[in-house]
């Protein structure tokens, strides 16, 4: 396996918040349960991370409760890591780098809550350590801030990442790669039959 899924935050402790009423996309559980179809679907490695707070009091302390996946995103499978981070970027507090490295993954589609942080500086730290990354604009979300809509925070941050750290895809369009990628390996393992 060479490829990796992983999903950043995607956690009850943002829908608590007053600030989810405002969210680019409250449905994307949606688009990322597609990316874990896709993922499992081509044999890929799919990671779910946890941001953690413990002792804050606020929805990221474990001790609330609320510190775990969206009730409608897909549940992890055996041997599909769940993490739990302390830090804004999935690898610094973690052993995602040991786990990607102990599975051969070269490539990373990142995905997730709160564009502008935690996925865009997981998809930084990944692009640094030589992971060919892709971000997934509609499998990721965030909140306005200050006088930037969640529009505009989700186009700053494809706009920075472009071509600089990551390639910037849809569901969509990976999928259609996928499938593409799928008919080829048919055809040429017909061939060789």
């Amino acid at each position: 396996m060479s490829r990796a899924l992983i999903v950043i935050d995607v956690q009850e402790s943002f829908r608590v918040r007053p600030l989810w009423a405002d969210t680019l996309n409250p449905g994307v559980a949606e688009p990322v349960n597609r990316l874990v179809e896709l993922a499992r679907a081509a044999g890929d490695l799919v990671i779910r991370v946890l941001h953690t707070e413990p002792g804050s009091g606020n929805p990221f302390d474990p001790a609330t409760g609320h510190v775990r996946l969206f009730e409608k995103l897909s549940e992890p499978l055996p041997g599909e890591p769940l993490l739990h981070k302390t830090s804004h970027n999935a690898f610094t507090t973690t052993n995602l780098q040991q786990i990607l490295t102990t599975h051969g993954v070269r490539e990373l589609r990142v995905c997730g809550i709160r564009a502008e942080q935690c996925v865009e500086t997981t998809t930084r730290v990944a692009s640094d350590l030589g992971y060919d990354v892709t971000f997934v604009s509609d499998a990721t979300t965030t909140d306005p801030l200050g006088r930037f809509t969640a529009a505009e925070i989700l186009e700053r941050t494809e706009t920075v990442l472009r071509d600089r750290f990551a390639r910037i895809a849809t569901v969509a369009e990976l999928a259609a790669e996928d499938a593409g990628r799928a008919v080829g390996q048919a055809g040429v393992a017909a061939s060789t039959a």
